[in-house]
């Protein structure tokens, strides 16, 4: 084999290759002068608008329009500006596990694997135990994989579940191994079309199902009845820890070894080590703050320390399950390269999901930022923090700082802790996991994830990156995890309110990257946190373009140079060229056109629905008129919802204020559209002037057809309800009705 491929030469060859490539994206010399041209109409529109300002005496309501149209696209410039700090520095990395192998097969330190859920009802357990037996079953050595689950809601189900998987798993990894099944997800691999599975073992394949299926029977027969057979119960200690007054807001802390991997009997079918499994449901109080998802992972550190306290954390959310055995021989190559690993604090994989439409059509996969944006980041070293399907050297979340001295420790074989039995680690951890433990302590400053704010994560990474460490993405060809994207609109709606609700308090914060990281991280990589940090507030001029160029069209007010001017260029270059673009970015990553056109639908959409209320309910925050929430997504749906979606049919049915402001702006382009085009038929010649608002409503109406649908077409569950119907039509007709003049 060749030794840039594989690195089985000889020993002494081997030592001096890299564990891991890096390169630049194709074009990107070709994309920089591109986006030139894109800076100079930018600057030619801002520069229209200055020289073109309106006499404030006759016109004051289009001197005022004029204004905060210069205002609009001034800041869609600024931050179109922000977005090429991605896009200048794309660069993709690639790892050779065969190298690893090779040179370290012997040496593979630790892995521990957390998996967290938060609510057995929008979580279901059965989901929470794919994600886990798919991380058991990696193609790694047992002895040094830890499984822990974090269950948010201590929910006797949940560990019912659990241990109803443990078992499960003696069947489950040696089939996995023994024919080298993927993904290893049970749920997911006895989903896929029986034309992907190998008929080869049949009998073993119809066993295997069997026993899945009478498992996964049994854990929803209990959550449905409310009861879990007495029989189950005396199997293992760990229920006793459940009794009457265990609320999911108000429980102690339940630290339980299912599997003990020191154990030489805790053994699968085939006789092979069984990788340790523990189940933990960190203590609860009315009177505690429980910092949502950061404080269940800085519990998990703590408690892993204590039992297993590997040099390598993977932590996963429990519907995102491992889809490549290989994976985490992968991740390995870049904290165990002699060269570069020792600077790496993190790596993050993108997040994918199993159940997109072919046309993705909620934009769930954001194809661009998964394929360019987040390969730029990672260009600088800076790679974000998703919050799940990220593999941590322990140091790094533990706080330490990084220095040019420091080597790493991966090389020092990690031992479980032998000297104690596993009940006193069990309760040793109980004091771990306690409410009062981090009283007084960096918890949530300075060690572990970060506190108060929804998006945990992406603060978290920040804080990482600023004490000196460098944060690698890495996007492999298979995709390594798979997740339950949204698939009503509503829920992908809240979604995204609370993450630019949550990274835009992080950007008023003193966690800002211009203030936080000014003089520890570069200026582009300021930048590209802050693309995403203002996603709030660039609903503002969204919501401005689509509002006011529509209302000015009603009463024939221009607001654009005459289509024969020679202003008309820059405009319509910019407009032309950002798209176009856009499209070829996308088709690039393996989306559709119509992809792409739910794409932009989407974005229209979220800007003017959940970033506005996420722009609200931080100045809110900011005047302390509001509180952090946070909104779990829910993962059951129905079987109606579930066909409408495999259509690809968007999904209203509710009457929330978001549908109501989508309805109401849909309806409004309409009316001015309408009201344009009879204004241009009865005196054509001010089409020369009206025609680029004519051209923005028509292309609000096209994006926003579906709406038109579910408001006046369809029939079924998923339409808007009539309530949202007749309050979008008198506001949108209020709207109509405003003077410009």
């Amino acid at each position: 084999m060749d030794k840039q491929e594989g690195g089985v030469a000889g020993e002494d060859e081997a030592v001096l290759l890299p564990l891991f490539e890096r390169k630049a994206a194709r074009f990107r010399g070709a994309y920089r002068v591109f986006s030139s041209t894109i800076m100079v109409g930018i600057c030619l529109i801002w520069f229209y608008r200055l020289l073109n300002i309106p006499n404030g005496g006759g016109e004051t309501g289009k001197f005022w329009a004029w204004i905060g149209m210069f205002m609009a696209e001034l800041g869609f410039g600024i931050y179109w500006i922000s977005t090429q700090s991605f896009r200048w520095n794309v660069s993709y990395t690639h790892p050779f596990k065969d190298r690893l192998s090779h040179r370290y097969e012997d040496k593979l330190p630790g892995v521990d694997i957390f998996v967290c859920t938060a609510d057995p009802i929008m979580e279901p357990p059965t989901l929470a135990i794919n994600t886990v037996l798919s991380a058991m079953s990696y193609n790694y050595p047992p002895e040094k994989l830890s499984i822990y689950l974090s269950d948010d809601a201590g929910s006797e189900f949940t560990f019912y579940a659990l241990l109803e998987a443990s078992h499960f798993s003696k069947y489950w990894i040696p089939f996995c191994k023994r024919f080298k099944v993927e993904p290893r997800s049970p749920g997911g691999y006895f989903d896929l079309d029986s034309s992907m599975q190998d008929n080869g073992f049949g009998q073993e394949l119809l066993a295997i199902k069997k026993l899945y299926e009478e498992m996964k029977n049994r854990i929803e027969s209990a959550i449905e009845t409310g009861k879990i057979p007495k029989e189950t119960k005396d199997q293992h200690k760990g229920f006793s820890e459940w009794d009457l007054h265990i609320t999911k807001q108000n429980h102690q802390s339940i630290v339980q070894s299912l599997i003990d991997g020191r154990d030489i009997n805790a053994t699968d079918n085939d006789g092979h080590q069984l990788p340790s499994l523990v189940y933990m449901a960190r203590e609860k109080r009315h009177h505690w703050p429980h910092n949502f998802k950061a404080g269940a992972m800085n519990s998990l550190m703590r408690v892993s320390t204590e039992i297993s306290n590997a040099p390598f954390i993977l932590n996963l959310d429990c519907d995102m399950y491992a889809n490549d055995a290989d994976t985490i021989r992968e991740i390995l190559c870049f904290f165990m390269d002699e060269k570069e690993g020792h600077e790496v604090a993190y790596v993050q994989l993108p997040q994918n999901y199993d159940n997109l439409t072919k046309n993705d059509i909620y934009s769930n996969a954001a194809f661009a930022a998964s394929g360019v944006e987040f390969a730029g980041a990672g260009g600088y070293g800076a790679a974000f923090y998703f919050g799940t399907g990220c593999l941590h050297r322990r140091e790094s979340l533990f706080g330490k700082k990084y220095s040019k001295r420091y080597r790493g420790q991966w090389n020092i074989e990690t031992k479980k802790n032998v000297d104690r039995t596993i009940s006193d680690l069990e309760e040793a951890s109980k004091i771990l996991a306690s409410c009062s433990y981090e009283k007084d302590t960096e918890w949530g400053k300075e060690m572990g994830l970060i506190y108060g704010c929804p998006v945990e994560d992406i603060v978290t990474g920040l804080a990482i990156q600023c004490r000196g460490w460098k944060s690698v993405y890495y996007n492999p060809d298979r995709k390594a995890f798979l997740g339950v994207a949204p698939v009503t609109l509503d829920t992908a709606l809240v979604q995204h309110k609370r993450w630019s609700e949550g990274m835009f308090q992080i950007f008023l914060s003193k966690y800002c990257p211009f203030i936080y990281g000014h003089g520890v991280i570069k200026l582009s990589v300021q930048m590209v946190y802050c693309v995403y940090l203002l996603w709030a507030p660039i609903s503002l001029p969204v919501l401005y373009y689509v509002i006011v160029p529509p209302v000015c069209l009603l009463d024939g007010v221009s607001l654009f140079p005459e289509v024969s001017s020679i202003w008309f260029v820059p405009f319509a270059y910019v407009f032309i060229a950002r798209n176009g673009h856009s499209i070829i970015e996308s088709l690039s990553c393996d989306s559709t056109l119509k992809g792409w056109w739910n794409s932009q639908r989407m974005w229209l959409t979220r800007r003017t629905t959940s970033y506005f209320f996420g722009f609200l309910d931080t100045i809110l925050r900011q005047l302390g008129l509001s509180q952090t929430k946070f909104s779990i997504t829910t993962k059951v749906i129905t079987e109606d919802v579930s066909r409408r979606y495999e259509q690809e049919v968007m999904e209203f049915g509710s009457s929330t204020i978001m549908f109501t402001i989508m309805a109401t702006l849909a309806l409004l382009n309409l009316f001015t559209l309408v009201g344009g085009i009879r204004k241009v038929v009865l005196d054509f010649r001010v089409l020369d002037q009206l025609i680029p608002q004519i051209v923005l409503c028509a292309l609000v109406v096209v994006v926003n057809l579906p709406i038109y649908q579910a408001l006046f077409l369809r029939s079924d569950k998923g339409r808007i309800p009539f309530s949202v119907l007749f309050k979008s039509m008198v506001l949108a007709s209020l709207v109509c009705l405003i003077p410009v003049n």
